[in-house]
Formats: structure tokens, sequence, C-alpha cells
């Protein structure tokens, strides 16, 4: 039975959010979707889209996306599920030291990796040089697919590592004694039992490093040469060297939407075939695994992490390493950061900080209370926000950049290079996190606790801040780091928006390697990863806990 229309604050609120949402997600969708289908004289067309299918040049793009991201998730569950178990189900030494730096590996700008591997494996890159002048060994090209799969894997498994690190918790131990009992017990419990009790987490995770590799920007751009993908075509339509086509590359983005959209309903539907309900009374213990098991799990799992982790090392290396732009020379030096502190280092920095902290304050208080809407006050017009709020989550950020660009460059809402229209995409981007969080922790506090609050003669509104707020923060803590470290490190949506008075440390590094300067770069990248490392720090320290809930 619905319940009845209540105009108090709450509906206000609901309002306020909803139009919120209209103005600066709908609307730049809406302004995309029409600059797909009219031409320059605004008149109806499907040519761009006959243009794009039509021509292998363009059409190719979509399909190399598509075959990237299925590639990435399929190794990165291959890595990052194995790691999850070893880490959930046994002993192993320094496992804080694990997770942690599994973090960091997922947690850098997008193009840090790749602009690393380029370093590292490059056609003159110092394992390169090294493999085959005295193992006489060549490992072939880190540039192209191949490359593109290496690096986004290993920065994309730290992904399914979180994910099922939860999931493996959530197992009730009785259901695996009883397993064992009946007889399956070893890799074929793993695959009969354990993993398919963790199926919803699996598709879960799946979409989410399917979605960051289709969209990615960053990486394709340096590693690609002729492997070309969607999202960097969209930018070179849209500020490209050869002239730029806002129509052709709104539909691009269109396209990219439509199969996002598809890919995201396809997913929905494959977890609720593997629905249902499941409760941890007796939750697995980790258990000291033997001599030889002990050697391997220890191994796979620093190995791993190592080979990840390996180039954000190697770039902090190098920002102390003498540098004439393109060339590193022997000896150490502070030469690059000195350069970093004449080029916007510091301009860069208060920009990371104060577009992210402001967006990441919005994002909280947007995620309190859509979450308390959802939650405590189900209806329709609550369950559209709750939906409309995740639409960013299946949106390339590029896609998002250009819709705000095409939004808001006119009068009377002419934001363009402003650092409003840049808190507005972040904020955008990275909300779904700490929204998702905060709504799985409202679900499990029980609702008597308020009301035991409000009979006691408390209002509903002293009892949501001093009551509801409160007993929500680990769930919006969780959701704020992750949110907190995707916003400091944004890359796709910045580099449509920014402008010399708005650019952030990440499109500083960026800029640098386009430049040529491959000191600077590393510089900034390596305050970048130290900021990363500090706000999880930060995070841990403050929340007291032991791993991120996703």
């Amino acid at each position: 039975m619905s319940k009845k229309w209540k105009f108090d604050v709450w509906t206000i609120v609901s309002i306020a959010i909803m139009g919120l949402f209209i103005l600066c997600l709908l609307y730049p969708m809406i302004k995309i979707f029409r600059l797909a289908v009219l031409d320059s004289n605004g008149h109806f067309t499907m040519s761009n889209f006959i243009t794009f299918f039509s021509k292998p040049y363009y059409s190719k793009t979509i399909l190399n996306s598509l075959k990237l991201a299925i590639l990435i998730t399929f190794f990165s569950l291959a890595v990052g599920i194995p790691l999850s178990y070893c880490y959930s189900f046994y002993i192993l030494k320094g496992a804080k030291m694990i997770f942690i730096l599994s973090i960091l590996c997922c947690m850098s700008a997008p193009f840090i990796g790749a602009y690393a591997w380029i370093l590292l494996l490059g056609r003159s890159g110092v394992l390169t040089v090294f493999l085959e002048r005295l193992l006489h060994i060549k490992i072939g090209s880190i540039y192209g697919l191949r490359g593109i799969v290496l690096v986004e894997t290993l920065k994309l498994f730290p992904l399914v590592f979180i994910y099922m690190n939860g999931a493996f918790k959530n197992i009730d131990n009785s259901l695996l004694e009883a397993s064992a009992n009946l007889g399956c017990v070893g890799i074929k419990r793993v695959f009969k039992v354990t993993l398919r009790l963790c199926m919803p987490t699996i598709l879960a995770a799946s979409l989410l490093v399917f979605m960051r590799s289709f969209a990615d920007f960053g990486t394709p751009l340096l590693l690609g040469e002729g492997f070309r993908t969607f999202p960097v075509e969209i930018y070179n339509q849209y500020l490209g060297e050869n002239g730029t086509d806002f129509h052709f590359a709104a539909t691009i983005s269109v396209i990219a939407i439509i199969i996002t959209a598809l890919v995201f309903a396809l997913q929905k539907w494959g977890t609720n075939k593997f629905k249902f309900s499941i409760n941890a009374l007796h939750p697995v213990q980790k258990k000291k695994p033997g001599l030889i098991r002990a050697i391997i799990m220890n191994a796979y799992c620093y190995i791993v992490i190592a080979f990840s982790f390996l180039p954000q090392l190697y770039v902090i290396f190098l920002s102390f390493k003498k540098c004439d732009m393109a060339v590193f020379k022997p000896g150490f030096s502070l030469d690059s950061y000195k350069a970093a502190s004449r080029h916007l280092l510091s301009r860069s920095l208060t920009n990371s900080l104060v577009i992210s902290g402001l967006a990441l304050a919005i994002i909280i208080l947007l995620s309190i209370f859509i979450a308390y809407l959802v939650v405590r006050r189900p209806s329709l017009w609550n369950n559209m926000i709750d939906t409309i709020s995740m639409i960013p989550y299946i949106i390339p950020g590029a896609v998002i950049g250009i819709a705000l660009v095409i939004a808001f460059s006119n009068k009377p809402l002419a934001l363009t290079g402003t650092m409003i229209i840049m808190v507005m995409s972040f904020v955008i981007r990275r909300m779904p996190y700490t929204i998702r969080s905060a709504t799985a922790n409202l679900m499990q506090i029980p609702m008597s606790i308020e009301e035991a609050s409000i009979s006691l003669g408390t209002s509903k509104l002293k009892t949501f801040r001093k009551v509801t707020v409160p007993m929500m923060t680990n769930g919006i803590l969780s959701g704020a780091i992750l949110s907190w470290v995707s916003l400091v490190t944004e890359l796709s949506s910045s580099i449509i928006l920014y402008n010399n008075s708005t650019i952030t440390l990440t499109m500083s590094a960026y800029v640098s390697i386009a430049m040529g300067n491959y000191g600077m770069a590393c510089a900034f990248s390596s305050i970048l990863t130290v900021l990363t490392f500090l706000s999880l720090l930060l995070y841990l320290k403050i929340s007291g806990a032991e791993d991120i809930k996703m």
C-alpha cells in the first residue's frame, strides 16, 4: 500500500535533491543527446550515427574498448580472487601491508602506472634493456593491446580484492563444514561452494572493473599507439589537433552510454539470478597454513603486490634523479621538485585539496540525505532519486565532462572554465561510492533506535542529527575514502574541463608528460601518491577499521 504524500521538511529536501540532479546531471545528458541528433543548423539527423557505424575507423574503437574491458575484467578476477582468498582465509605475514599497498595500486592517477611502465618496459625501458643485454630475453612491446591489459589489470585487480574480502567474511563457516562432511574439500569446495556463495559480489566486482577499464582514458592514450579506444576518440573529436566536431563527439558519447547501460542491465540480471540472503552467524576464522602452503601463499601475494606497486616506487625514485626533460642522468637532486614548484605546484596542490574537499563535503551531505530518504522514507519519488544518483556509475568521465561543457557554456549558466564546474563534475562522478555505502549501512540500523529517541520527546530532526547520522558514520567514512581518493586522482573529466587556474595535481602530471618533462611529471606523481597514502592512513586511524567495505 502506498503511503500518502506528506509535505514536511523531508519533502522539501527530496524536491531540492531532485532539482539538483535535474540541473546538474539530467539536463547535461539531455543536451548531449540533443547535440548528437541535430546538425549545425538545428535539424534532426542520424548522419553522425551512420558515419560512426559505417566507417571501421570509428566503429572499431567501441569493439576495441569492449575487447579490452572483457580481457581486463577476466585477468583482474583471475588475480584478485586468489589474492583475496589467501588474505581472508589464512594468516599471512604483513597482511596489513598487503591491504594498504593493494589499495594504493588501484587508487593512483589513471595514467601514472602506464607512464611508469613505459619507463620500465618501453622500447628503451630499464627492464627492457636489462633483460635484452644481460639475459638476451626479448619481452616484446608494452604498447598496444597487451600492454594496456597488463597495466590495467595490475591497477584494477585490487578492486576485486576489496570486494571479495567483504564477501568471504560474510560466508558462514557452518556451510563450509557441511560441505566438508559431504566430501567436498580443497579446490573442489572453493569452486563448488565458496565462489558460488560469492557470485553476486563477483558480478558486482566484474561490473566495476569492466566500467573502469571500458571508460579509461589515460592508459590507452599513453600506451595505445595503433590500438584506438572510444574514450580517446571522444577526446580527439572534442579537443583534437586536427579539428573538433562537438556533434560527432556527442554521438560517440551517446553510443558509449547505451553500451554501458546494457552492460549494467546484464549485470543486474545476472545478480538477480544468483540473489540470496546469508547470515554469517559463524564467520570464517583465519587459520595458519602449513609450511609449504604458507610459502606459496605469501610468495603469490607479495609477488603480485610488489609487481603492481613497482611503477609507483619507480616514479618516486625517478623524481629524485637528475633529469633534462625526457632524459634521466646519473646522480640525485631535488631539481624536479624545484621545477614543479615553479610550474604551478602550489596552485595544483591547493586546487586538488579545495576542489576535492568541496566535492567530498557535498557528496557526504547528499549521501546522508539520499540514504535516509531511500531507507526511512521509501516512495516512488525517492527511489527515482536513488536511481538517478547511480547514473554516473555507468557513464564515462569524458562523456560527463563534455556534457557539462555543452550545458554550461552560455549565459545565464556560463560555468565552463570555473572551479564550480570542476566541483560539479567531481560530485557527479564520485557520489555513487558514498551513497551506496551510506545506504547499505543505514539498512542495517534498526528503526527502533530512532523510535526510542522520538518517544523520549526528541524531535525527528534532532533525532536524525544526533542519533541517525552518528550511527551512519562507519558507512559514510568507508564510502567517503573511496570517493576522496578517486577525487584527487580524477583525470577523464578534468582533462575536458580544466584550465590554468583550475589545474589539479593529476592534470599537472599529465601536462608534464605531454610536454616531455618526465622529471617534473615524476615529482607531481610522487606528491599525488604520498597524498593518497596519507589519506588512506588517516582513514584507517579515524575509523579504526582493518578494511574498506564496498
